[in-house]
Order: C-alpha cells, then sequence, then structure tokens
C-alpha cells in the first residue's frame, strides 16, 4: 500500500497547507481518506480526479469533508459533457443527519453510509470502522490489504477500544491537535502527540505518523513528545508518499 500525504492540519492549514486528506493506492485502485479543505488541488498533481475509485470520510467536520462540495461539480460537469459516466462512491458516516443530507449532489455521488457492523471491501482494501469519541459522529477505519494493514484514527480523544483496534497494525495514522502543554486543562475532543506514542507503544503498532497537526505551533515538538514513548513516531509531512 502507498499513502500519499496530501493535507495534514486541523481544524485549519498554515499558509500554503492543507487540512486531512490522504491518497492511498495498491495496484490500480486509488481511495481518499478524508476529503478537507485544499486536499483537491494537492490531489490532481497525483492522479485524475476521475480516476479516484471512492472516498471515505471520517467524519462530517469542515476540515475533512469541505472539498467533496467542490469535487461535486467537477464530476457534475463532466457527467453533462461525456467526459466520464459514472457517480463517485462516497461513504460518509450517517451522523449528524443534516450534515450527511448536503453531500448529495445530483447523479454526481453515489453516497453509502458506514456502521461499525458492516465491512467495505473495495478492489485489494477491506474497511472496518470504530466509533470514536468527538464533538459529531467519527469512525476510525482499518484497512487492510493482504498481511498489510493501517488504521486512520480519524478526530477522537483517548478511549479505550481505541487500543485494541489498532494492535498490531502496521501503520497508525493519527491525529495529534495538541501538545503535552495543552492537556493541563483537560481539553477534549482531540488526542495528544504524547497519548499517540503511548497507543503505538503499547499495542504493538510497527509505525506511527501523527497527523491533524495544529497550524502555527513548532511541530518538532509533537514529534519529540511522541517519540518519548514511541521511538519509530514522525510527523506525517504533506506531499510525502509512505510504503504498507
Amino acid at each position: 500500500m502507498k499513502l500519499t500525504v496530501l493535507g495534514t492540519f486541523g481544524p485549519y492549514p498554515p499558509a500554503g497547507g492543507a487540512c486531512s486528506g490522504f491518497l492511498l493506492e495498491e495496484n490500480d485502485c486509488k481511495v481518499l481518506l478524508d476529503c478537507g479543505n485544499g486536499v483537491l488541488s494537492r490531489l490532481q498533481k497525483y492522479i485524475s480526479l476521475w480516476d479516484i475509485d471512492a472516498i471515505f470520510i471520517s467524519h462530517l467536520h469542515s476540515d475533512h469533508v469541505s472539498d467533496l462540495f467542490i469535487l461535486r461539480y467537477a464530476y457534475h460537469i463532466a457527467q453533462i459533457k461525456h467526459k466520464i459516466d459514472r457517480s463517485l462512491d462516497v461513504y460518509i458516516p450517517p451522523y449528524p443527519e443534516e450534515e450527511a443530507q448536503k453531500i448529495p449532489f445530483k447523479n454526481a455521488y453515489n453516497v453509502h453510509h458506514m456502521v461499525p457492523e458492516e465491512k467495505v471491501e473495495l478492489g485489494p482494501f477491506e474497511f472496518s470502522f470504530l466509533p470514536g469519541v468527538h464533538p459529531v459522529y467519527s469512525l476510525a477505519m482499518k484497512i487492510k490489504c493482504g498481511d498489510k494493514s493501517l488504521v486512520y484514527s480519524g478526530d477522537t480523544e483517548l478511549y479505550e477500544e481505541l487500543g485494541g483496534f489498532i494492535k498490531g497494525t502496521n501503520l497508525f495514522l493519527c491525529e495529534a491537535n495538541y501538545q503535552n502543554e495543552d492537556m493541563k486543562d483537560s481539553p477534549g475532543n482531540h488526542l495528544s502527540a504524547y497519548q499517540a506514542g503511548e497507543l503505538a507503544s503499547n499495542n504493538n503498532v510497527g509505525r506511527l505518523l501523527l497527523t491533524h497537526l495544529p497550524a502555527g505551533r513548532n511541530l518538532h515538538t509533537s514529534q519529540d513528545e511522541a517519540r518519548e514513548v514511541f521511538s519509530n513516531s514522525e510527523l506525517a509531512l504533506e506531499e510525502e508518499s509512505y510504503y504498507i
């Protein structure tokens, strides 16, 4: 599996950056994980918009979903001009319902609702899901491909079930919006880099990539704090590819 980081900041990007979005590829199958602001422009450096096989959205906050509202125009126009003859499969959480209802647009998307009880098979990938702890319904995703696995945390604070979900995974792509100094106020809603490192260390993870990084902060601090407990921790760098 090849994972290319298109955007890694949240809840807003710095100048020249983008919010959450990742291109996952294996053979000819190309899947987008999240589609935040700035992701659509970056994506086209690597593949055509018409080469996306599916998009999986962890939750319906704008920094993870906003470019879906732009991509649908591209698909609709391409359909009118007979450039493409298909709709794009988009997998989203079913909640909040009022946000989920905003995603469909004419025939641009085939919208599917992800639920923890059901797995999704797409090309060489098998997706499974685990609800997180966040102000809106958010799903962590485990993607298996042969004997390799990737877990993407989505947005969440620390909760017990996440450890079992990531156990033994080759690559843990984990949100790390907080640094240690933020945790004095028990802010909730997100993980710290140190907590991400602890999760990786305690659950036999092969490699940790920190994402959902805070704009305007010293990101090396985040990396250092994760490495205090898990040495194979690093920042997810925009426009870098990682192999699993």
